[in-house]
């Protein structure tokens, strides 16, 4: 008797995992097929970096925007544009425009696209803890999944992805590295399908004309 309901409390835990991985995956292709029907996206983030041994807390806020394969990235005074074939790095402390090619295969690229898919691939995941933030009517929960890396040699110990299941948008991404270093990402506004000036993904020398230009390709 003994053994029989050890067998039936094992396929009963195998069967809630499953159903588990089934939900979590299913509310991620919700966050990828809302995400792909979008023509543009703007998103301001604020990015934290945090290891207690190592007496590191530290907060930065960032921005991008993208549409199609274009896209801008801003942080740290740092611009980079991506106007579908060249890829500019602007550093105004350095006053150096960093002017390359980029190879969209090139999984060591970090690109604003690669930020909004990166859960698809690569990953087990299942569902985590589920919270609320805000108050009133701007109350919304927030749902986890957690990612787990295949590669057993990766940096990352575990990924903690918030999901606004309202909008099935992103809300923050908490990463714990092995080192135990936690890196978030959290959605300060999330737009799409806006009006863009149609030079954002332009990049003007001529507003540089006093930087070194590093092309290196």
């Amino acid at each position: 008797m003994k053994k029989f309901l050890l067998l039936i409390f094992g396929l009963f835990m195998m069967l809630s995992y499953s159903q588990d991985n089934s939900d979590a995956e299913l509310l991620l292709n919700k966050v990828s097929e809302n995400i792909k029907n979008y023509e543009n996206i703007y998103i301001n983030y604020a990015y934290t970096l945090q290891n207690i041994e190592e007496d590191i807390n530290q907060t930065n806020n960032g921005s991008f925007v993208t549409e199609n394969e274009k896209w801008r990235f801003e942080m740290l005074g740092v611009t980079r544009i991506f106007d579908g074939n060249k890829l500019y790095s602007i550093s105004p402390d350095d006053e150096e425009v960093t002017i390359s090619s980029q190879d969209p295969e090139d999984e060591t690229t970090i690109t604003p696209n690669k930020m909004l898919y990166f859960y698809e691939e690569g990953y087990y995941f299942e569902m985590d803890e589920s919270r609320f933030v805000g108050n009133g009517q701007f109350r919304k929960k927030i749902q986890y999944v957690k990612l787990i890396p295949k590669d057993s040699e990766a940096e990352i110990k575990y990924i903690l992805l918030g999901i606004d299941t309202e909008f099935n948008q992103i809300y923050e991404v908490i990463e714990t590295g092995k080192n135990e270093t936690v890196t978030t990402i959290s959605i300060v506004d999330f737009e799409f399908n806006l009006t863009l000036d149609s030079k954002l993904f332009v990049f003007d020398e001529q507003k540089y004309k006093d930087y070194y230009m590093n092309i290196l390709d």
